[in-house]
């Protein structure tokens, strides 16, 4: 499947679409981007169950700003519009499927109880 644009005008309605998303915050003057943008196109053709995103930081300053993306390439995971995984760098293949792999495993319960209890410590 091959990946999708992602704007401020789209993401919101991409990521409630999605049970898992993958978010690939990139520049075109970023060589670790241009690297790591074949890695994650093949990714998408191997998971077509998953969307697999991507967030020109040049053309969508707010969007990216809104996720606090402060260095490129950085990688984001969601599922079930739950941020799992947020990291600067390019990872390489085999790394990115064993992030996959997690994502897919992740117990989304024990998630949702972690963050309600984060929430309320903070109170």
């Amino acid at each position: 499947m091959p990946t999708t644009e992602l704007t401020k005008d789209n993401f919101d309605e991409t990521v409630t679409g999605a049970d898992i998303m993958l978010v690939d915050f990139w520049a075109a003057w970023c060589g670790p981007c241009r690297r790591f943008a074949p890695v994650f196109e093949r990714a998408a053709d191997e998971h077509p169950d998953i969307v697999f995103g991507k967030v020109d930081t040049e053309a969508q300053p707010e969007l990216a700003a809104s996720f606090q993306i402060s260095s490129i390439p950085t990688l984001m995971a969601i599922r079930d519009k739950t941020i799992l995984y947020a990291q600067p760098g390019a990872l390489p293949a085999p790394a990115l499927e064993d992030l996959i792999t997690k994502i897919r495993a992740a117990d989304m319960d024990d998630v949702r109880r972690q963050l309600t209890a984060r929430t309320a410590a903070k109170r």
